[in-house]
């Protein structure tokens, strides 16, 4: 008997996952298909939106990206290579990648407008050392979750940026709630060892 087991209100059968719909959305997206994009967007967008305002925190932000990352899949939803991935993590990297980016943006500019009051009144001020090593630290977190392997890094993704529990990512990727909570336990502990963290 079929277990029927509901995810962001959508039914999924036990041993299939939402991404799999998503991937296939995407495939047809990357034909042109209008219909598949429209899918695709209902379905995620509440996800997405949400991922992208935890980031940036805030919403007018938030909606410019979401229509940008959405663009994006448009454009480029023929890059999508079902082996590699699944559909919603795909989106969602997409769209933390440009949440992300949204943030150095601004960051950059406030910083421009920092240095020049301050050449303006001739304060000197040292938070270019600081924000440097803020800077690191992010690029070097970005540069060991991609050393991780694809299931530990996917599986982080989701918990992490994505949201959801663990339950809910043993369901999106089928497989045991156990080898979830393996694959986070590990892969947080190479991203710890990749980056030089004690503790």
């Amino acid at each position: 008997m079929l277990v029927e087991m509901v995810i962001d209100g959508t039914d999924v059968p036990e041993g299939g996952t939402a991404d799999d719909a998503a991937g296939a959305l995407l495939l047809r997206i990357a034909d042109g298909d209008r219909a598949a994009f429209a899918e695709l967007y209902d379905m995620l967008t509440a996800r997405v939106f949400g991922l992208i305002l935890r980031v940036l925190v805030n919403r007018s932000q938030s909606e410019e990206v979401l229509q940008e990352v959405f663009l994006e899949v448009w454009q480029s939803a023929a890059r999508f290579a079902p082996n590699k991935g699944q559909g919603r993590t795909w989106v969602l990297t997409i769209a933390h990648r440009r949440a992300v980016d949204r943030v150095r943006a601004s960051q950059a500019s406030a910083d421009r407008d920092v240095r020049a009051g301050l050449r303006d009144i001739g304060i000197p001020h040292d938070s270019v050392a600081e924000q440097a090593e803020l800077g690191i630290a992010g690029d070097q977190a970005v540069t060991a979750l991609g050393e991780l392997p694809e299931v530990q890094r996917e599986t982080l993704v989701l918990a992490y940026f994505g949201g959801y529990s663990q339950r809910e990512i043993a369901a999106l990727v089928g497989a045991p709630l156990g080898t979830i909570k393996t694959r986070m336990r590990d892969g947080l502990t190479r991203l710890r060892n990749e980056m030089g963290v004690t503790a």
